[in-house]
């Protein structure tokens, strides 16, 4: 068979399989262990190669048992979305194009689908329209990259070239962090040398929104070079930061301000929740994913960064073998910290084309509807405490009692292991002041009210196994 003919049945194998998971996920089970797929695969290192097709075949038959169903519509695990098809489509034409995105005249589609998909990003996230753009592999990098361009800037201001001249003797940097930020800002400060425990750390309050009295407290104490990290959409309640107030006292000490708004800072492209999220834009930079609210599939992440040239100084990669870009053009190298990279840019391209601002607005406002349906249905079972205020998407419950107590935290954590167990849906689990709550993160663009209502069965059934009460008010 021709070279061409055996490509074009792999990719149609390929395909068959991917459209039968996806045409049966919403009714898988629950995979199998890791211990048992490490089974499935394990195997002495091949020392003759398998025809393709049968490479294909044995992959989905090893893999698709270990397969969590993170594309259905009742996973509510963690806060990602569902790899929606067009941006799966666009992610296979991506692979199978092979293009190297790191320069212009690598890729010429590929930096332009960049250069147009980040001008559709900062208008629907309503953000500094020159503000710059680098397409990263997540939110942790996003911050990653972020928290490098703002490092750079605030040492500039105190007379020190980090990029020349690195962290050894230069002036320290204040960080001033939420209690309850995410541990991948964390991570990002560990990367970049500013360290995850060396930080300020600021109260917040019962939603997990920063106090900004404690704020201005702490920026009394804090002389020379200051970053303060903010939350649109913290992980568990889904609160917002009060930016007004902080980017205030921010302006008057010469600060830097940067958002964490990996999913929360899509509120902006909704009129419904866009008030969330009203004065993020005064910020200094932004993180966030396409591969949460956007629905592409993974590897999509997005740095922003108002000044442009403090982003282009903490990224570039400069080469003689590296291509020149025109005055005035865009080059996706100078934004992000890898030089060979995937084009991230056509899945991002062909969502927002697919959605377009309409579409992304009315999903958002129906994943928090669903929300508060959600939590409204579950708060309505005997024992079933909803413990925040279900302002966006996502909900934390706790069984048995609200407050902190050993045996409701037994009787939580035992009733996330039924429902899982279960197969319905998918929640996790999360520590919250102390206790253990069941997490849930409505953020799925297949996900109807019918899902809603079957994984609240789901949970509600669990929980009576759990607490031996058949009884509802």
């Amino acid at each position: 068979m021709a070279t061409s003919s055996i490509t074009q049945a792999l990719f149609a194998q390929a395909a068959q399989h991917a459209a039968e998971y996806r045409r049966t996920v919403g009714d898988a089970a629950p995979p199998l262990s890791y211990a048992a797929m490490h089974a499935a695969f394990d195997a002495p290192t091949p020392e003759r190669g398998m025809p393709a097709a049968e490479v294909v075949e044995d992959l989905v038959a090893r893999s698709v048992p270990g397969l969590r169903a993170m594309t259905g519509p009742r996973f509510f695990g963690w806060v990602i979305g569902a790899s929606h098809p067009v941006g799966v489509a666009a992610d296979w034409l991506t692979a199978a194009w092979g293009q190297n995105a790191g320069n212009h005249e690598a890729s010429p589609a590929a930096a332009a689908a960049e250069t147009v998909a980040a001008q559709w990003l900062l208008d629907l996230l309503d953000l500094p329209r020159d503000a710059s753009v680098g397409f990263v592999t997540g939110a942790t990098i996003a911050s990653f990259v972020c928290l490098a361009a703002a490092r750079g800037a605030v040492l500039r201001r105190a007379g020190w070239n980090v990029e020349a001249d690195g962290l050894f003797g230069a002036p320290p940097i204040h960080v001033l962090i939420g209690d309850d930020a995410h541990t991948s800002v964390f991570s990002a400060l560990q990367f970049l040398g500013l360290g995850h425990d060396r930080v300020v750390r600021i109260a917040t309050d019962a939603q997990g929104r920063m106090l900004a009295r404690d704020v201005a407290r702490a920026i009394v104490a804090c002389a020379g070079p200051t970053i303060i990290i903010v939350q649109a959409g913290q992980l568990n309640t889904g609160a917002f930061d009060p930016i007004g107030e902080i980017v205030a006292l921010a302006r008057q000490c010469g600060a830097w301000v940067h958002v964490d708004g990996a999913f929360g800072l899509w509120a902006r492209a909704c009129q419904a929740t866009a008030h969330l999220a009203a004065g993020f834009e005064a910020a200094d930079s932004w993180a966030t994913d396409g591969h949460k609210w956007l629905q592409t599939p993974y590897d999509c992440g997005y740095a922003i960064v108002r000044d442009a040239e403090a982003h282009r100084s903490a990224m570039t990669i400069a080469a003689s073998y590296l291509p020149p870009v025109a005055a005035g053009e865009r080059d996706p190298s100078h934004f992000v910290p890898e030089l060979s990279r995937r084009a991230r840019g056509f899945a991002t391209w062909a969502m927002i084309c697919h959605l377009g601002r309409d579409g992304i607005a009315a999903m958002v406002a129906e994943h928090c509807r669903l929300a508060k349906h959600m939590a409204a249905r579950l708060a309505c079972e005997v024992g079933v405490h909803v413990l925040n205020d279900v302002v966006l998407n996502q909900i934390i419950v706790r069984f048995g009692a609200r407050d902190a107590d050993d045996a409701a935290d037994r009787m939580t954590l035992e009733t996330i292991r039924r429902t899982q167990a279960d197969g319905t849906c998918f929640a996790g689990g999360a520590r919250w002041r102390d206790r253990w709550v069941m997490r849930l993160s409505v953020i799925s663009a297949p996900t109807t009210e019918a899902d809603i209502e079957q994984a609240c069965d789901a949970i509600c059934a669990a929980w009576r196994g759990v607490s031996g009460s058949n009884v509802s008010r």
